[in-house]
């Protein structure tokens, strides 16, 4: 989670709360009073308040209108929420059941953090798949048995190479299993792995 979390007070104008987004970056601000969280207003929601009109004099009154106007009357009051403790996978279903992109974490009423999409990808899944990691990925095709694995596994290191992640894809019925090996150059454990009779390609992507 994100433990240094910005927020703002119900009685803050959307404008002003429209702004503190646009500095730090942000989609979203839990609403806290007296220390207690009582909302949450999003990017989405202060664009929905947004005047719409395209008659200069409406435009005017309207944007008159848009500057009174608080957070209190635009957020969010039934809100999710987790606890410190919370599994990462629970929080993360929970996310997802109710498509929500992000969820305060509260602990005795006080907001300690928020997990957000970008918690979850930069600090779950790209450790998970190495990304912005040194090495070479490749894979051995059909090598996602567990005894097939350990062969591998086992092979590698006797190699003097480590691996950095490796995983199966779930929804592979071939069973492909990709590894993350700490070397650059992989041409030569590939050539070596496909001599054992493995199928084995190196994993190609660019950004």
């Amino acid at each position: 989670m994100t433990k240094n979390v910005i927020t703002i007070t119900s009685d803050t104008y959307v404008l002003d709360a429209e702004r503190i987004m646009d500095q730090n970056r942000i989609g979203r601000l839990p609403v806290v009073d007296d220390g207690k969280l009582v909302g949450i207003v999003t990017r989405n929601d202060v664009l929905k308040a947004s005047p719409t009109s395209t008659t200069p004099t409406n435009q005017r009154h309207l944007f008159y209108l848009m500057s009174k106007l608080t957070v209190k009357e635009i957020m969010k009051t039934k809100i999710l929420k987790i606890s410190p403790d919370t599994p990462i996978e629970k929080a993360i279903a929970v996310a997802q059941k109710n498509k929500v992109g992000s969820l305060p974490v509260v602990e005795e009423d006080k907001v300690v953090g928020i997990l957000t999409t970008n918690d979850v990808f930069y600090k779950i899944l790209n450790p998970l798949f190495g990304i912005g990691q040194k090495g070479s990925r490749i894979v051995i095709h059909g090598a996602g048995k567990v005894d097939m694995m350990q062969e591998i596994l086992e092979f590698i290191r006797k190699t003097g190479l480590g691996v950095k992640t490796y995983w199966i894809p779930p929804s592979d019925d071939r069973q492909d299993l990709f590894l993350h090996i700490n070397i650059e150059d992989a041409t030569q454990i590939i050539e070596e792995l496909r001599g054992r009779g493995y199928s084995v390609e190196k994993r190609e992507f660019s950004v």
